[in-house]
């Protein structure tokens, strides 16, 4: 236990013990009740994958702006997005980050991309750093494999069969950002933030922290603690969908990054969503007799993508006919 953010044994669902998933599944309950956040350890990715995705992400970041550009990001949310240019509902500033976004494949002329589903389509990678995706993917596959294993102990742990997310995960929008910080600078009289507060878009967030620290959790009391960075573990948040379709069961946790290590920060995100026509419905997951649910039904592309629109500047300026990224 961190502070009041609970730590995880995954080892034994991930080795395949049949008792794991219910034990691992209590877990989740408790922490995804209390406090919305939790660290999975032993979670069986190689860390040489993590060592190299985070490594060559430092020397993407590292290349001039005007480089970076040459990708940058667009309606798709692929691509690279320069510093100032999000900006969280209720923030004073915008945020002192860089990301560079991806997800998973999809050609031009898949069904879905030719009918601009929300965040479906090729990603952007720099083909003047080919590295750049060589590292990142392997890393990217052995998060998204444990995505599924992380669903199938959610999926118990709300009382459902394990197999519930299933059919809503077949084409997942398995949403990853590499995240640089700089060091933060101490004389601003505004507050300023790596990342302002905020809840995350999605169900799950997988993600690597660095050694820096910075990460910072709401309690339910109001309080900010730590979500310091511990060596072999991944850090787990229930984001917005997941809270809505389990009826306010699960929290959704408001949380921020102050880089105060006079370092770069790097993080890894991988934001493990449903299909982009999967409808997120808290009825799906039963409610109790003669309750009601708290939010109508909602195609999770739709959700994320009008979520997007409120905090990043590239939407205020592309239309879907202008921009296939």
């Amino acid at each position: 236990m961190t502070a009041s953010i609970p730590v995880i044994d995954f080892g034994p669902l991930n080795a395949g013990d049949p008792a794991a998933l219910s034990a691992v599944a209590a877990e989740i309950r408790r922490a995804a009740e209390a406090v919305g956040f939790f660290y999975i350890a032993n979670h069986g990715i190689d860390p040489a994958l993590q060592h190299r995705a985070q490594a060559t992400a430092h020397a993407f970041f590292d290349l001039p702006v005007a480089e970076k550009r040459k990708v940058a990001v667009g309606w798709r949310n692929r691509g690279f997005m320069a510093m100032g240019d999000c900006r969280l509902p209720g923030a004073e500033t915008t945020d002192l980050k860089e990301v560079f976004f991806w997800g998973p494949e999809a050609a031009a002329d898949d069904p879905a991309v030719r009918a601009g589903k929300p965040l479906v389509g090729p990603n952007n990678w720099p083909a003047f750093m080919p590295e750049l995706e060589a590292a990142v993917w392997p890393y990217y596959q052995a998060v998204m494999a444990r995505g599924d294993l992380l669903l199938r102990a959610i999926a118990v742990s709300l009382g459902l069969a394990p197999g519930f997310f299933a059919a809503r995960y077949r084409k997942p929008l398995g949403r990853g950002q590499l995240v640089f910080y700089p060091p933060q600078p101490g004389d601003r009289q505004v507050a300023n933030f790596g990342a302002a507060p905020h809840c995350d878009f999605g169900c799950i967030t997988l993600l690597l922290q660095d050694h820096n620290g910075g990460l910072e959790v709401c309690l339910p009391d109001g309080r900010w603690i730590a979500a310091p960075p511990i060596e072999g573990t991944l850090v787990i948040n229930i984001g917005d969908l997941l809270a809505r379709w389990s009826n306010d069961r699960f929290r959704s946790t408001p949380h921020r990054v102050v880089n105060r290590s006079g370092k770069r920060r790097l993080s890894v995100a991988v934001f493990y969503d449903p299909d982009t026509d999967a409808l997120v419905d808290p009825r799906d997951m039963g409610l109790p007799e003669g309750g009601e649910a708290h939010y109508p039904p909602v195609a999770a592309g739709d959700y994320i993508m009008s979520r997007n629109r409120l905090s990043f500047a590239h939407y205020a300026e592309i239309a879907p006919a202008q921009d296939a990224r």
